[in-house]
């Protein structure tokens, strides 16, 4: 990822306490979290990672407490293989239960309530976890399975997590074969639905990876559009929505009209990596 490009924004948002925490990447080989109080809106860092965090690989735990992750830093004569899986108490990195990957097949999982969670691994040697730490605060669901798994990467855990948190498949376009888009929807206030295109792209534009997303706002009845190209994440708070744009998490209230006038909640560009501790 070039310098000259914004910071690229994954947003996870907790669905029984209102915290979420932003997953920030660039330059392409940095990445930071960030605990989002959503009822004051400030923000806290969490920690740094030299290299990647999958965001649509992650999740967080229904009460905000716990992240499960993907990350990889390619040092794969290391512990961690290069790839893991790790679990920590959110916003941070620092584990508390790490499973070595060894490459980015498969990898992260998704909570399957606030102490238990799973992880996403095929039944065959080649794309299992190894164990280098574990823990007794949370516990592995090897029981749960998501219906379907869309792939060995991204979609696998991110489109059962949207499916999971409200969202509603309505149309899956394959037709090309180095581009799909599923399209999913949920409804907001005042008779407006979010409608998010999640495209799985191998020759995407510069700037995007191949897992992008663009978005609308639609009205149900007069079928008026709003179209968010720049949008790479969006999501219902209660009465208003929140996206992230340009590097920027934004907000605004839903009126009948549409979106009432947009507030900058943070702008994530301009933040210098810094080291910090985890407080455990």
């Amino acid at each position: 990822m070039s310098d000259s490009f914004p910071a690229r924004l994954h947003v996870l948002m907790a669905r029984d306490a209102p915290v979420g925490v932003v997953i920030r990447r660039g330059p392409s080989k940095r990445a930071a979290t960030f605990l989002w109080d959503r009822r004051t809106d400030e923000f806290q860092l969490g920690q740094w990672l030299r290299g990647r965090i999958y965001g649509r690989r992650c999740d967080l735990s229904p009460d905000g407490k716990y992240l499960l992750y993907f990350a990889m830093n390619g040092r794969w004569d290391a512990e961690s293989k290069g790839a893991w899986s790790a679990v920590s108490r959110a916003p941070y990195l620092k584990a508390i239960a790490m499973f070595p990957k060894g490459d980015c097949w498969y990898g992260g999982g998704l909570w399957t309530s606030n102490t238990t969670y799973w992880l996403n691994e095929a039944g065959h040697q080649l794309v299992l976890h190894e164990v280098l730490h574990d823990t007794d605060e949370v516990r592995r669901d090897r029981q749960y399975q998501p219906d379907p798994q869309r792939n060995r990467e991204s979609l696998g855990v991110y489109f059962p997590r949207l499916l999971r948190d409200g969202w509603t498949l309505v149309d899956s376009d394959h037709t090309f074969r180095r581009h799909w888009i599923d399209t999913f929807e949920r409804p907001l206030a005042h008779g407006w639905v979010l409608r998010k295109r999640a495209h799985s792209q191998f020759d995407s534009a510069p700037g995007r990876g191949s897992y992008w997303d663009e978005h609308e706002l639609v009205h149900s009845e007069s079928g008026c559009a709003h179209r968010r190209l720049d949008w790479e994440w969006a999501e219902r708070d209660g009465d208003r929505l929140v996206w992230a744009e340009g590097g920027y998490v934004k907000s605004a209230d839903i009126t009948p009209d549409g979106l009432d006038q947009p507030k900058v909640l943070q702008d994530f560009n301009d933040i210098a990596p810094k080291r910090t501790r985890a407080p455990y």
